[in-house]
């Protein structure tokens, strides 16, 4: 008998070592993941790459920290279709966006039909958040949603709280009251922010607050279950609004600066700006860069940093470019091409980093070509949850460069797809792209015109390529036309 109770008790112990040991692995297995989205930051808006106007400390030291990536591209030059492939893994094209017209808008040329969205983003959408939420994660949605023209908020694919987020682009104001000043009642307001704020309070800062109000929640009536906090940052989009002591701080340092570039070129239909010299918009990035820093710092004081992958990215490039439309541009990109809107290299190569704690080696550069469509898979892979092929179509998993195995994707083609004529905007014109490899070709399908670029020698696309290398520039555009018919991409013409 004692035998048979002695064998018993060794077996309820040996199952609790195994419940306990699975619980370590899954543990292991699933790290919080923070994605924290810029809107309309440039490549070249942070310090650690090579601005020497801006301040982002903050950011600077995730790059020390983490991996950086140097080829990391947003799957449009524009906001909502980028959003749509972060949240679903898919291009825009797919779904139509941009897609059939929504309306008349003015230009030079006369009344324009202004593409919009014709997919949008569905409610039976699967997600990211959705993904992660089967898998037991918390998901926790603050800041600009902007994918809500058919009525689909964060809270209806898949996020368990959604502040903020909703059909609005940008704010009328950054200061609260958010929804008041010159363009009131043209444009969306900002929802669920009224309770509990104060006059003049910065947005930055608010969705800041928030997000550290919920992580605190979490962890202390969760502490087990793991989190996916998705910020998405109004800034450092347009209103240019930032606070006075950041606006004078800056005006500063501009005093006795010197540049070497006049302050616009000619590009396209219009205008690119070259210099970096907007204290306002400079207020902008280091508030952005202030949210980075308290958030890294409420994920330490909660015990939570070292289990948790951040992510840092932006949505297009930085607002560069303007056609003959005089209103105000906000950053240089140089020496990228061009800006927001287009598909050069400016308006679609995006700042980068990842920190995934014993993970991605510190200080590192990872030249791995990447899109948006590939955050999904990635981060399904990162937390141990099953891929989802049919979802995620268009993305591929860049863990591997993650852990420093090197580029393994070196000729995979990526695409973009911007059916936008809008030179009161951006100056840019209908086009489609696609790199693979070192090189990169644009059709301007209207015009019946390509280009075609090697970005290994020439990152600033200054040298037209088409009529030397026909070879390279045939085999390039038949997978754009390729592709766009495969993906039933809209094609507008003029």
């Amino acid at each position: 008998m004692k035998s048979f109770k002695s064998i018993h008790r060794w077996i309820l112990v040996l199952a609790v070592i195994s419940i306990s040991c699975t619980q370590a692995k899954n543990d292991v297995n699933q790290p919080n993941v923070l994605f924290f989205l810029v809107d309309d930051m440039g490549w070249m808006d942070a310090a650690y790459q090579g601005s020497e106007f801006y301040e982002t400390p903050n950011i600077d030291q995730l790059a020390q920290e983490g991996m950086r990536f140097s080829n990391a591209y947003a799957t449009h030059p524009r906001c909502v279709p980028s959003r749509y492939s972060l949240i679903t893994g898919k291009y825009p094209a797919r779904a139509q966006m941009p897609g059939p017209g929504e309306g008349k808008l003015k230009s030079h040329n006369g009344p324009k039909l202004r593409p919009g969205d014709e997919g949008k983003l569905k409610a039976d959408e699967h997600t990211i958040a959705s993904a992660l939420k089967s898998q037991g994660y918390a998901t926790f949605f603050a800041g600009k949603w902007h994918l809500a023209t058919s009525g689909t908020l964060p809270e209806h694919v898949g996020f368990d709280v959604n502040i903020a987020g909703g059909h609005a682009g940008s704010p009328i104001s950054f200061f609260y009251p958010y929804n008041e000043g010159k363009q009131k009642g043209k444009k969306a307001p900002i929802e669920g922010l009224d309770e509990g704020a104060e006059e003049g309070e910065y947005l930055t800062d608010r969705i800041t607050d928030e997000t550290i109000k919920w992580l605190k929640g979490h962890v202390q009536d969760k502490p087990d279950q793991p989190f996916f906090a998705y910020i998405s940052h109004y800034a450092v989009h347009e209103p240019f609004h930032a606070k006075e002591e950041h606006i004078q701080m800056f005006k500063d340092k501009l005093k006795g600066k010197e540049y070497a570039h006049p302050e616009f070129i000619e590009e396209g239909t219009g205008t690119t700006k070259m210099r970096q010299d907007d204290p306002v918009y400079a207020g902008m990035i280091y508030s952005m860069d202030e949210s980075l820093g308290k958030i890294t710092q409420a994920l330490k004081d909660l015990g939570q940093l070292d289990n948790t992958i951040i992510i840092f990215f932006s949505d297009n490039g930085g607002l560069s470019n303007r056609g003959f439309n005089p209103r105000r541009v906000a950053t240089s990109n140089f020496p990228l091409r061009a800006g927001k809107g287009h598909l050069y290299e400016g308006g679609v190569r995006e700042p980068m980093i990842v920190k995934w704690p014993g993970i991605t080696s510190p200080n590192s550069i990872s030249t791995e070509v990447i899109t948006g469509t590939d955050f999904f898979p990635t981060i399904l892979d990162m937390t141990g949850t099953p891929l989802l092929p049919d979802a995620h179509m268009d993305g591929k998993s860049f863990v591997t460069a993650l852990k420093g195995a090197g580029n393994i994707n070196e000729e995979r083609a990526i695409f973009w797809h911007s059916p936008v004529d809008r030179p009161h905007a951006t100056g840019d014109s209908n086009s489609t792209a696609v790199r693979k490899g070192k090189y990169k070709l644009i059709e301007f399908y209207d015009t019946n015109t390509v280009e075609l670029y090697d970005l290994s020698k020439d990152m600033s696309e200054t040298q037209d390529l088409s009529d030397d290398l026909p070879e390279v520039r045939d085999e390039l555009l038949q997978l754009v036309h390729d592709w766009r018919n495969e993906v039933n991409a809209f094609v507008k013409k003029q």
